[in-house]
């Protein structure tokens, strides 16, 4: 597929379109109002959907049932980003691709300016697949949106003390936050996903994807406010 100089590829955490407390609609309508905004300047968005609460939801009823490997894990998280993404496509519609992306090495030429992604397989998640994608489609930036604004040294939430971190090389990185793949593992990004990115030389933005402010500066390239890989 040829590269798309005005590509932004964005890995949309799980949790901010269905956090605990279930479909967050009022995230969704300004996500969506957003990114028109921008496709209709000629942007054009990859958008890679995580599981969130419903992935979380099933892996848990499953696994108070019977036993489960980390294959059945796994696809369970899959199928919970793929319904992800088929909500998030049908609240675009008309301005995206008709078909969700499973496999990122799949060629999927379009206009539109809207592609929606999902999970591939089971051994990584869909940061992963985001880089793939962000590969395919000569994207160099990829965006990794969640409900954290920096990476910190600890985990803000219940350390008063816990310490931004800006940035990171991605050997600093990928020795901080380790190299195995988990499925529900709580790290900034895939670690599987970090190694591709790191071999690629891709540049990734973490940042809070509640904040559209700050998302607007991102996409316009002014100073933001996120953790940059690099």
């Amino acid at each position: 597929m040829p590269s798309h100089a005005s590509t932004i590829v964005l890995s949309l955490g799980g949790s901010l379109i269905v956090p605990k407390e279930g479909i967050d609609t009022a995230f969704l309508r300004r996500f969506r109002a957003l990114i028109l905004r921008h496709a209709g300047k000629g942007r054009r968005f990859v958008i890679i959907c995580g599981g969130g609460a419903t992935a979380r939801a099933y892996q848990k009823a499953a696994g108070n049932i019977t036993a489960l490997t980390r294959d059945d894990l796994d696809w369970i998280g899959i199928h919970a980003t793929r319904l992800n993404a088929h909500l998030l496509r049908t609240v675009f519609r008309s301005a995206a691709h008709p078909r969700i992306i499973t496999d990122p090495h799949e060629e999927m030429p379009t206009l539109k300016p809207v592609v929606i992604g999902a999970g591939w397989r089971p051994g990584c998640s869909t940061d992963f697949d985001a880089v793939l994608l962000a590969r395919q489609y000569g994207a160099t930036t990829l965006v990794n949106l969640s409900n954290i604004d920096y990476v910190y040294d600890k985990d803000p939430r219940t350390n008063a003390d816990a310490v931004v971190i800006p940035s990171f090389t991605w050997k600093e990185f990928r020795k901080r936050f380790g190299g195995r793949w988990d499925p529900g593992l709580n790290s900034p990004f895939d670690p599987v996903a970090a190694k591709e990115a790191q071999k690629l030389k891709m540049r990734v933005i973490i940042a809070d994807g509640r904040d559209f402010k700050n998302l607007e500066k991102i996409f316009t390239g002014k100073r933001f406010k996120g953790t940059v890989i690099s």
